[in-house]
Protein backbone atom coordinates (compact mmCIF):
# COMPACT_ATOMS: atom_id res chain seq x y z
CA UNK A 1 0.00 0.00 0.00
CA UNK A 2 0.90 3.68 -0.45
CA UNK A 3 -0.38 5.98 2.28
CA UNK A 4 -0.74 9.68 2.97
CA UNK A 5 -0.48 11.64 6.20
CA UNK A 6 -2.41 14.43 7.84
CA UNK A 7 -0.09 17.42 8.10
CA UNK A 8 3.30 19.00 7.50
CA UNK A 9 5.13 16.90 10.09
CA UNK A 10 4.90 13.25 11.02
CA UNK A 11 2.85 12.85 14.20
CA UNK A 12 4.00 10.26 16.77
CA UNK A 13 0.86 8.19 16.20
CA UNK A 14 1.51 8.19 12.44
CA UNK A 15 5.16 7.24 12.90
CA UNK A 16 4.21 4.31 15.12
CA UNK A 17 1.50 3.17 12.71
CA UNK A 18 3.78 3.37 9.67
CA UNK A 19 6.50 1.47 11.54
CA UNK A 20 4.09 -1.40 12.18
CA UNK A 21 2.11 -1.28 8.92
CA UNK A 22 5.22 -0.87 6.72
CA UNK A 23 3.61 0.68 3.63
CA UNK A 24 5.57 0.33 0.40
CA UNK A 25 5.52 4.10 -0.08
CA UNK A 26 3.92 7.42 0.76
CA UNK A 27 2.14 10.21 -1.10
CA UNK A 28 2.21 13.94 -0.34
CA UNK A 29 -0.48 16.55 -0.97
CA UNK A 30 -0.67 20.31 -0.60
CA UNK A 31 -1.66 19.92 3.05
CA UNK A 32 1.75 18.33 3.64
CA UNK A 33 3.78 21.08 2.00
CA UNK A 34 5.09 24.36 3.46
CA UNK A 35 8.69 24.92 2.37
CA UNK A 36 11.60 23.02 0.82
CA UNK A 37 13.30 22.40 4.16
CA UNK A 38 10.08 21.19 5.74
CA UNK A 39 9.33 18.78 2.86
CA UNK A 40 12.90 17.49 2.97
CA UNK A 41 12.59 16.80 6.70
CA UNK A 42 9.19 15.17 6.23
CA UNK A 43 10.47 12.82 3.54
CA UNK A 44 13.37 11.82 5.79
CA UNK A 45 11.00 11.20 8.70
CA UNK A 46 8.72 9.01 6.57
CA UNK A 47 11.64 6.89 5.41
CA UNK A 48 12.98 6.67 8.92
CA UNK A 49 9.60 5.41 10.13
CA UNK A 50 9.81 2.35 7.88
CA UNK A 51 13.59 1.99 8.07
CA UNK A 52 14.27 2.05 4.33
CA UNK A 53 14.43 4.24 1.24
CA UNK A 54 10.68 4.06 0.60
CA UNK A 55 9.36 5.79 -2.54
CA UNK A 56 7.56 9.09 -1.95
CA UNK A 57 4.98 10.15 -4.52
CA UNK A 58 3.30 13.40 -5.45
CA UNK A 59 0.92 14.66 -8.14
CA UNK A 60 3.00 17.38 -9.75
CA UNK A 61 1.58 17.71 -13.25
CA UNK A 62 1.48 21.50 -13.53
CA UNK A 63 -1.57 23.65 -14.08
CA UNK A 64 -4.53 22.61 -11.92
CA UNK A 65 -2.66 19.67 -10.40
CA UNK A 66 0.44 20.92 -8.62
CA UNK A 67 1.09 20.17 -4.95
CA UNK A 68 4.35 22.11 -4.60
CA UNK A 69 3.82 25.67 -5.81
CA UNK A 70 4.59 29.34 -5.26
CA UNK A 71 6.19 31.01 -3.46
CA UNK A 72 8.80 28.29 -2.94
CA UNK A 73 8.38 26.47 -6.25
CA UNK A 74 7.50 27.88 -9.68
CA UNK A 75 4.07 27.46 -11.21
CA UNK A 76 4.34 24.91 -14.01
CA UNK A 77 2.07 24.95 -17.08
CA UNK A 78 -0.61 22.35 -17.74
CA UNK A 79 0.27 19.54 -20.13
CA UNK A 80 -1.81 20.95 -23.00
CA UNK A 81 0.33 24.08 -23.29
CA UNK A 82 3.19 22.37 -25.10
CA UNK A 83 1.15 21.30 -28.11
CA UNK A 84 -0.35 24.79 -28.45
CA UNK A 85 3.06 26.24 -29.26
CA UNK A 86 3.63 27.41 -32.82
CA UNK A 87 6.76 25.34 -33.28
CA UNK A 88 7.79 22.11 -35.02
CA UNK A 89 6.65 19.02 -33.15
CA UNK A 90 10.16 17.90 -32.28
CA UNK A 91 10.83 21.24 -30.58
CA UNK A 92 7.58 21.01 -28.65
CA UNK A 93 8.47 17.51 -27.48
CA UNK A 94 11.90 18.70 -26.35
CA UNK A 95 10.28 21.50 -24.36
CA UNK A 96 7.84 19.06 -22.77
CA UNK A 97 10.77 16.87 -21.73
CA UNK A 98 12.59 19.90 -20.34
CA UNK A 99 9.53 21.01 -18.38
CA UNK A 100 9.18 17.57 -16.83
CA UNK A 101 12.89 17.47 -16.06
CA UNK A 102 12.71 20.77 -14.20
CA UNK A 103 9.79 19.46 -12.15
CA UNK A 104 11.77 16.30 -11.41
CA UNK A 105 14.82 18.27 -10.30
CA UNK A 106 12.68 20.25 -7.85
CA UNK A 107 11.13 17.06 -6.49
CA UNK A 108 14.42 15.21 -6.17
CA UNK A 109 15.88 18.17 -4.30
CA UNK A 110 13.40 17.66 -1.44
CA UNK A 111 13.41 13.87 -1.45
CA UNK A 112 10.38 13.06 -3.63
CA UNK A 113 11.21 10.38 -6.17
CA UNK A 114 7.91 9.47 -7.90
CA UNK A 115 5.69 11.86 -9.87
CA UNK A 116 2.20 10.75 -10.94
CA UNK A 117 2.84 11.88 -14.51
CA UNK A 118 2.22 11.46 -17.43
CA UNK A 119 -1.53 11.59 -17.83
CA UNK A 120 -2.08 9.48 -20.98
CA UNK A 121 -5.83 9.98 -21.20
CA UNK A 122 -7.14 10.96 -24.64
CA UNK A 123 -9.93 13.53 -24.25
CA UNK A 124 -13.16 12.99 -26.17
CA UNK A 125 -15.62 15.81 -27.01
CA UNK A 126 -18.45 15.92 -24.52
CA UNK A 127 -16.55 14.16 -21.75
CA UNK A 128 -16.22 15.64 -18.26
CA UNK A 129 -13.60 18.37 -17.89
CA UNK A 130 -11.66 16.61 -15.11
CA UNK A 131 -9.00 15.69 -17.68
CA UNK A 132 -9.21 18.78 -19.90
CA UNK A 133 -5.84 20.53 -20.15
CA UNK A 134 -4.20 17.75 -18.17
CA UNK A 135 -4.14 15.89 -21.50
CA UNK A 136 -1.19 16.64 -23.75
CA UNK A 137 -3.20 16.58 -26.97
CA UNK A 138 -6.38 15.14 -28.46
CA UNK A 139 -5.05 12.26 -30.55
CA UNK A 140 -3.60 8.99 -29.24
CA UNK A 141 -0.37 9.30 -31.21
CA UNK A 142 0.38 12.79 -29.92
CA UNK A 143 -0.58 11.94 -26.34
CA UNK A 144 1.85 9.03 -26.53
CA UNK A 145 4.69 11.16 -27.87
CA UNK A 146 4.26 13.92 -25.31
CA UNK A 147 3.78 11.33 -22.58
CA UNK A 148 7.06 9.69 -23.56
CA UNK A 149 8.82 13.06 -23.52
CA UNK A 150 7.50 13.85 -20.05
CA UNK A 151 8.40 10.42 -18.70
CA UNK A 152 11.91 10.73 -20.11
CA UNK A 153 12.28 14.15 -18.51
CA UNK A 154 11.42 12.72 -15.11
CA UNK A 155 13.76 9.77 -15.55
CA UNK A 156 16.57 12.10 -16.57
CA UNK A 157 16.59 13.29 -12.93
CA UNK A 158 15.96 9.88 -11.36
CA UNK A 159 12.26 10.47 -10.63
CA UNK A 160 9.91 7.64 -11.56
CA UNK A 161 6.90 8.38 -13.80
CA UNK A 162 3.44 6.87 -13.26
CA UNK A 163 1.35 6.37 -16.40
CA UNK A 164 -2.32 7.08 -15.70
CA UNK A 165 -5.26 6.47 -15.71
CA UNK A 166 -5.26 2.94 -17.15
CA UNK A 167 -6.91 2.01 -19.47
CA UNK A 168 -8.07 5.61 -20.13
CA UNK A 169 -10.16 8.28 -18.41
CA UNK A 170 -10.70 10.51 -21.44
CA UNK A 171 -14.25 9.33 -22.23
CA UNK A 172 -15.56 9.59 -18.68
CA UNK A 173 -18.72 11.65 -18.40
CA UNK A 174 -18.32 12.37 -14.68
CA UNK A 175 -15.47 13.10 -12.30
CA UNK A 176 -14.46 9.86 -10.58
CA UNK A 177 -13.58 11.86 -7.47
CA UNK A 178 -17.32 12.42 -7.10
CA UNK A 179 -19.13 9.55 -8.85
CA UNK A 180 -18.49 6.36 -10.82
CA UNK A 181 -18.05 7.06 -14.55
CA UNK A 182 -19.35 4.54 -17.04
CA UNK A 183 -17.96 4.27 -20.56
CA UNK A 184 -20.28 2.54 -23.03
CA UNK A 185 -18.01 2.71 -26.09
CA UNK A 186 -17.54 -0.62 -27.90
CA UNK A 187 -14.24 -2.40 -27.46
CA UNK A 188 -13.23 -1.75 -31.06
CA UNK A 189 -13.39 1.99 -30.34
CA UNK A 190 -11.26 1.73 -27.19
CA UNK A 191 -8.27 -0.13 -28.62
CA UNK A 192 -7.02 2.39 -31.22
CA UNK A 193 -7.85 5.42 -29.07
CA UNK A 194 -7.92 5.09 -25.29
CA UNK A 195 -5.50 2.18 -25.02
CA UNK A 196 -2.97 3.26 -27.64
CA UNK A 197 -0.90 5.70 -25.52
CA UNK A 198 -0.61 3.11 -22.76
CA UNK A 199 0.57 0.51 -25.26
CA UNK A 200 3.23 2.96 -26.44
CA UNK A 201 4.46 3.48 -22.86
CA UNK A 202 3.92 -0.04 -21.54
CA UNK A 203 7.61 -0.21 -20.61
CA UNK A 204 7.19 2.37 -17.85
CA UNK A 205 7.84 1.20 -14.26
CA UNK A 206 4.60 2.33 -12.61
CA UNK A 207 0.95 2.63 -13.67
CA UNK A 208 -2.30 3.79 -12.07
CA UNK A 209 -5.78 2.43 -12.70
CA UNK A 210 -8.91 4.41 -13.49
CA UNK A 211 -12.03 4.20 -11.34
CA UNK A 212 -14.10 3.88 -14.50
CA UNK A 213 -16.46 1.13 -15.71
CA UNK A 214 -15.70 0.00 -19.26
CA UNK A 215 -18.95 -1.75 -20.10
CA UNK A 216 -17.54 -3.46 -23.18
CA UNK A 217 -15.13 -5.37 -20.93
CA UNK A 218 -16.86 -5.55 -17.54
CA UNK A 219 -20.47 -4.42 -17.11
CA UNK A 220 -20.23 -3.88 -13.38
CA UNK A 221 -16.79 -3.26 -11.88
CA UNK A 222 -14.53 -0.26 -12.52
CA UNK A 223 -11.07 -1.03 -13.85
CA UNK A 224 -9.56 -0.77 -10.37
CA UNK A 225 -11.59 -3.72 -9.09
CA UNK A 226 -12.14 -5.61 -12.35
CA UNK A 227 -10.13 -8.80 -12.80
CA UNK A 228 -11.18 -8.79 -16.42
CA UNK A 229 -9.98 -5.26 -17.19
CA UNK A 230 -6.67 -5.78 -15.40
CA UNK A 231 -5.92 -9.24 -16.82
CA UNK A 232 -7.30 -8.87 -20.34
CA UNK A 233 -6.77 -5.18 -21.06
CA UNK A 234 -3.99 -3.77 -18.87
CA UNK A 235 -1.74 -6.82 -18.60
CA UNK A 236 -2.49 -8.61 -21.88
CA UNK A 237 -3.58 -6.07 -24.50
CA UNK A 238 -1.66 -3.05 -23.26
CA UNK A 239 1.23 -5.30 -22.25
CA UNK A 240 1.99 -3.45 -19.03
CA UNK A 241 4.17 -5.43 -16.62
CA UNK A 242 5.09 -2.57 -14.29
CA UNK A 243 3.82 -2.07 -10.77
CA UNK A 244 0.09 -1.35 -10.96
CA UNK A 245 -1.39 0.89 -8.27
CA UNK A 246 -4.95 2.00 -7.76
CA UNK A 247 -6.11 5.55 -8.00
CA UNK A 248 -7.05 6.89 -4.57
CA UNK A 249 -9.30 4.47 -2.67
CA UNK A 250 -11.01 7.47 -1.10
CA UNK A 251 -12.61 8.67 -4.32
CA UNK A 252 -16.40 8.44 -4.41
CA UNK A 253 -16.38 6.30 -7.55
CA UNK A 254 -15.72 3.35 -5.25
CA UNK A 255 -18.23 1.94 -2.79
CA UNK A 256 -18.00 0.05 0.48
CA UNK A 257 -15.66 0.24 3.44
CA UNK A 258 -11.98 0.87 2.95
CA UNK A 259 -11.06 -2.69 3.80
CA UNK A 260 -13.50 -3.92 1.14
CA UNK A 261 -12.18 -1.46 -1.44
CA UNK A 262 -8.58 -2.48 -0.84
CA UNK A 263 -9.42 -6.18 -0.82
CA UNK A 264 -11.34 -5.91 -4.11
CA UNK A 265 -8.55 -4.01 -5.86
CA UNK A 266 -5.89 -6.47 -4.75
CA UNK A 267 -8.05 -9.45 -5.68
CA UNK A 268 -8.59 -7.94 -9.13
CA UNK A 269 -4.85 -7.82 -9.77
CA UNK A 270 -3.62 -4.44 -8.56
CA UNK A 271 -0.18 -4.77 -6.99
CA UNK A 272 -0.51 -1.84 -4.58
CA UNK A 273 -3.45 0.16 -3.21
CA UNK A 274 -3.25 3.94 -2.83
CA UNK A 275 -4.91 5.74 0.09
CA UNK A 276 -4.38 9.48 0.17
CA UNK A 277 -6.37 11.27 2.89
CA UNK A 278 -4.17 10.47 5.86
CA UNK A 279 -7.26 9.59 7.92
CA UNK A 280 -5.99 7.13 10.51
CA UNK A 281 -9.13 4.99 10.82
CA UNK A 282 -9.27 4.52 7.05
CA UNK A 283 -5.56 3.69 6.84
CA UNK A 284 -5.92 1.10 9.58
CA UNK A 285 -8.73 -0.56 7.63
CA UNK A 286 -6.59 -0.68 4.49
CA UNK A 287 -3.55 -1.97 6.38
CA UNK A 288 -5.61 -4.77 7.89
CA UNK A 289 -6.13 -6.38 4.47
CA UNK A 290 -3.05 -5.31 2.49
CA UNK A 291 -0.47 -8.12 2.45
CA UNK A 292 3.28 -7.75 2.21
CA UNK A 293 4.58 -7.45 -1.33
CA UNK A 294 5.40 -10.86 -2.77
CA UNK A 295 5.66 -12.69 -6.06
CA UNK A 296 5.17 -10.65 -9.22
CA UNK A 297 4.20 -7.55 -7.23
CA UNK A 298 7.52 -7.61 -5.35
CA UNK A 299 9.42 -8.21 -8.59
CA UNK A 300 7.71 -5.26 -10.25
CA UNK A 301 8.32 -3.04 -7.23
CA UNK A 302 12.02 -3.90 -7.15
CA UNK A 303 12.35 -3.29 -10.89
CA UNK A 304 10.72 0.12 -10.52
CA UNK A 305 12.89 1.24 -7.64
CA UNK A 306 16.01 0.15 -9.49
CA UNK A 307 15.27 2.92 -12.02
CA UNK A 308 15.60 5.71 -9.42
CA UNK A 309 18.91 6.97 -10.69
CA UNK A 310 19.69 10.02 -12.77
CA UNK A 311 20.10 9.26 -16.45
CA UNK A 312 21.39 12.62 -17.69
CA UNK A 313 24.18 15.05 -16.89
CA UNK A 314 23.33 17.80 -14.38
CA UNK A 315 21.15 20.61 -15.69
CA UNK A 316 21.67 24.34 -15.15
CA UNK A 317 18.22 25.06 -13.69
CA UNK A 318 18.42 28.84 -14.02
CA UNK A 319 19.27 28.72 -17.70
CA UNK A 320 16.79 25.91 -18.35
CA UNK A 321 13.91 27.74 -16.64
CA UNK A 322 14.69 30.89 -18.59
CA UNK A 323 14.72 29.01 -21.90
CA UNK A 324 11.48 27.23 -21.09
CA UNK A 325 9.73 30.40 -19.93
CA UNK A 326 10.69 32.25 -23.10
CA UNK A 327 9.48 29.39 -25.30
CA UNK A 328 6.17 29.01 -23.46
CA UNK A 329 5.37 32.72 -23.20
CA UNK A 330 3.26 32.90 -26.39
CA UNK A 331 1.07 29.98 -25.31
CA UNK A 332 0.65 31.32 -21.79
CA UNK A 333 -0.26 34.86 -22.83
CA UNK A 334 -3.83 35.92 -21.88
CA UNK A 335 -4.96 35.94 -25.48
CA UNK A 336 -3.89 32.30 -25.83
CA UNK A 337 -6.59 31.29 -23.37
CA UNK A 338 -6.39 29.47 -20.08
CA UNK A 339 -6.47 25.95 -21.51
Amino acid sequence: MILGLAGTALAPEEAAFFRDADPWGFILFRRNVESPGQVRDLCAALRDAVGRDAPILVDQEGGRVQRLGPPHWPAHPPAAVYHRLDRPLDEKLDLCRLGARLIAAELADVGIDVDCVPCLDVPVPGAHGIIGDRAYADTPALVARYGRAAADGLLDEGVLPVIKHMPGHGRAGVDSHLALPRVEAPREALDPSDLAPFVALADMPLGMTAHVVYAAVDEDAPATTSRRVIAEVIRRDIGFDGLLMTDDLGMKALAGGFDARARAALAAGCDVVLHCSGAMDEMRAVAAVAPALAGDAARRADAALAMRRRRADPLDPVDARARLAAALAPALAPEAGSG
